[in-house]
């Protein structure tokens, strides 16, 4: 489940060399798959990628989170893949 705790959140510093406009959709969509890449690298270990995840649910709205939490137990999510049954399902973009 991703939730957090807001007695230890943490937002996503400020980067205005690569990110200097208002829209986040980008820093988001990295933060969510730095957050997924820690789950892979750590054996799925949610205390290992705490500041990862919060760094991700600090900036991602909570419905693209859902989604994506959906989709990567589905399967389908077009992210970063946990592990090789996820990149097997990975839908193909012609």
């Amino acid at each position: 489940s991703l939730t957090y705790n807001p007695t230890m959140l943490r937002t996503t510093p400020f980067d205005k060399k690569h990110y200097p406009a208002t829209n986040q959709t980008h820093y988001c969509w990295q933060k969510y798959n730095e957050y997924v890449l820690c789950l892979k690298k750590s054996s799925g270990d949610e205390d290992h990628c705490k500041t990862a995840k919060q760094l991700a649910l600090s900036i991602c709205p909570d419905e693209w989170v859902q989604t994506w939490q959906e989709q990567r137990e589905k399967g389908i999510f077009l992210g970063v893949q946990e592990n090789a049954v996820a990149a097997e399902a990975k839908v193909t973009h012609h």
